[in-house]
C-alpha cells in the first residue's frame, strides 16, 4: 500500500513541477528582517508579514531574553493543569485593552483560534455565515462546527441571489443569507478583516448593520490589520469605525507583532471563559512559550505609547503604490501595505509570475509568485508586503527591479 501510495504522490508532484505550481521553499540565512541572507546573498525582503519591523526588534529580543530567563523555555503542559504563567494572563489583558475588547485567550496560533472559536459556540441549530474569500482557518474552523453554513459573495452587502452564467453556480450576497438564515437561534457573520490576497478591508460598517437588523453576531480576523490598520493600529473594526460593534476577534501574533507564532480571540467574558472550557485547541494544546509571550507583551507596549511605526507603514505602503501606479503595473488598489501585482491578463501568466519572481531575486529582490489554487486562476499574481523597517531606498530599488525585469520580459515595451 505504501509503495501504491508513494507513486501516486510521485506523479501528483511531477504533474506540480510540470506545471511550474510546485512550491520550493527559499532558505534564509539570517534574521528576518528588510534585508535577509538567501544562498550566501543579500537582498531586499519584500514579501514577509512583518509589517512593524517587529521580527528582529531590539527590544523584542531582549524581551524574549528576559522572559526565557525568567520563566524558562516552555512549561511542558495546557493551560489548565500547569501551563498558566503570570505573563499569559499580562498578555490577555494586554491584548484585549488593545483590541477593546472584555478578555481574551491565548492560543498557540491564530489558526488554532479559528479553528476553535465556532465548534464550541454554534450547534445544528445555528448558522454561520461567511465571506467566499475568508482564509483557509476561517474555512477549517467553520467546517469543525455542526451548524449550518451559507457562503455570501466577497464582500457583497445585498439582498440578491444571481446565478454565473458561465459556471451555474448560484451566489448570494450578505443580506439574503441573514434572511434565508432567519429561523436560526443564533446567527454569526464571519469575515478577514483584511483579506490576505488582495489587501482589501471587510466593510465591516455595512456588516455590522447588517448584523443588528437581522439580530446576528459579527466575527473578524484580524491577522493582517492588528498593530497597524485603523488610525492607531487597533484593526479594521477601528478603521471602519465599528469598535463595540463586533462580537468576537481573532487574530496572531505571528505578522505584525514580531512573527514568532501565537494567536488568540478576544470577546465578552462569557465567550471567552466558555471557550476556555469548550475550545479544543486550547484545552488540549501546550501553551505559548515564554519567550514568545514576553516579545509580544512588549510589542503591545510599544503600541500603545505610540504610532509611530504604523505611521511609517502607512508612509511607505503609500509611496510604493504610487510608484508601481505610475511605472504601470497592474496593482489591486487599496490602503493596505499587501500590494498584489497582477499578471493574470498576460499569455501563460501562471508561469510569468514564477519566472519574475525567480528573476527579481537575481535582481536582489525577494518576492514569491502566487497562483492556483491559492488564487483563482488567471488571478495569478506577486503580492509585495512593505514594512515600517523598509528605507526610501530600498523600495526605490524594488520599483526599479520591477521596471527592469517588466522590460525584460516584454510586459512594457
Amino acid at each position: 500500500m505504501q509503495h501504491k501510495m508513494k507513486a501516486f504522490l510521485g506523479e501528483e508532484l511531477r504533474i506540480l513541477e510540470e506545471q511550474k505550481l510546485f512550491r520550493h521553499e527559499r532558505v534564509i540565512e539570517s534574521p528576518q528582517g528588510p534585508e535577509i541572507i538567501v544562498k550566501g546573498k543579500k537582498c531586499l525582503n519584500f514579501c514577509a508579514n512583518n509589517y512593524l519591523g517587529f521580527s528582529s526588534h531590539p527590544d523584542l529580543i531582549k524581551a524574549a531574553h528576559e522572559a526565557l530567563d525568567s520563566r524558562g523555555y516552555g512549561l511542558s503542559s495546557v493551560r489548565f493543569i500547569c501551563g498558566t504563567q503570570d505573563i499569559h494572563k499580562e498578555l490577555e489583558r494586554k491584548v484585549s485593552e488593545f483590541l477593546g475588547m472584555e478578555d481574551a485567550v491565548l492560543f498557540t496560533s491564530c489558526f488554532d483560534a479559528n479553528l476553535g472559536v465556532f465548534e464550541p459556540l454554534f450547534g445544528e441549530e445555528d448558522a454561520i455565515i461567511t465571506d467566499a474569500l475568508n482564509h483557509a482557518s476561517i474555512i477549517d474552523g467553520v467546517r469543525n462546527s455542526k451548524a449550518k453554513r451559507w457562503i455570501y459573495n466577497h464582500s457583497d452587502m445585498r439582498d440578491v441571489e444571481e446565478v454565473d452564467s458561465a459556471t451555474g453556480k448560484s451566489g448570494k450576497g450578505l443580506e439574503h443569507c441573514l434572511k434565508e438564515a432567519q429561523n436560526c437561534r443564533f446567527r454569526i457573520i464571519a469575515t478577514d478583516g483584511a483579506f490576505s490576497m488582495d489587501g482589501d478591508i471587510a466593510k465591516l460598517s455595512e456588516i455590522c448593520d447588517l448584523a443588528e437588523t437581522h439580530d446576528a453576531l459579527v466575527m473578524v480576523d484580524e491577522s493582517h490589520a492588528t498593530g497597524f490598520i485603523g488610525k492607531t493600529g487597533r484593526g479594521t473594526h477601528e478603521y471602519r469605525g465599528v469598535m463595540g460593534r463586533v462580537d468576537i476577534i481573532t487574530t496572531t501574533f505571528g505578522k505584525a507583532l514580531g512573527g514568532a507564532s501565537g494567536g488568540c480571540i478576544a470577546s465578552s467574558y462569557q465567550i471567552i471563559n466558555y471557550l476556555r472550557n469548550k475550545a479544543r485547541p486550547y484545552v488540549f494544546s501546550n501553551t505559548i512559550s515564554p519567550a514568545v509571550v514576553g516579545a509580544t507583551i512588549k510589542a503591545f507596549d510599544i503600541l500603545l505609547s505610540s504610532t509611530e511605526l504604523r505611521d511609517k507603514l502607512e508612509e511607505n505602503t503609500k509611496y510604493f503604490r504610487t510608484k508601481m501606479t505610475e511605472a504601470g503595473f497592474d496593482i489591486i488598489p487599496n490602503e493596505h501595505p499587501i500590494v498584489a501585482i497582477l499578471f493574470g491578463k498576460y499569455p501563460d501568466c501562471s508561469k510569468l509570475a514564477v519566472a519574475f519572481a525567480n528573476k527579481m531575486l537575481e535582481e536582489g529582490i525577494y518576492v514569491i509568485p502566487f497562483s492556483f489554487p491559492i488564487v483563482p486562476r488567471g488571478k495569478d499574481r506577486i503580492r509585495v508586503q512593505i514594512s515600517a523597517a523598509h528605507s526610501i531606498e530600498q523600495i526605490d530599488k524594488a520599483v526599479a527591479a520591477f521596471i527592469k525585469v517588466a522590460k525584460e520580459f516584454g510586459i512594457f515595451k
